[in-house]
């Protein structure tokens, strides 16, 4: 996937950057680069490797500290939403912020 440089307009825009030509055109470089080397991880076969918990697994036998999953705490919803300047079936009501 090769980014153009009218791609890079758009992603400025949409981040709301003011990009200069020439940092405009660094970043398709360096994007077009980082692409390039997930093409090149995406190509490796990995047909029965199995996925590893931890990145040090491979060096030395860890155990991972993991927690049960049980509830904590009290379910307090209705004294959150008392709060909310807005609230309607249990959920937080918000302004819409997408253009």
């Amino acid at each position: 996937m090769a980014l153009t440089s009218q791609d890079i307009d758009r992603i400025a825009n949409l981040a709301r950057l003011e990009l200069s030509p020439e940092h405009s055109a660094r970043m398709l470089t360096q994007l077009n680069d980082f692409f390039g080397m997930v093409a090149q991880m995406q190509s490796v076969d990995t047909t029965g490797v199995e996925p590893l918990t931890h990145p040090v697994s491979v060096i030395q036998d860890i155990q991972l500290r993991l927690q049960e999953d049980v509830v904590s705490e009290a379910n307090q919803r209705q004294a959150y939403l008392r709060n909310a300047p807005a609230a309607e079936q249990g959920l937080f009501l918000v302004p819409k912020v997408i253009e």
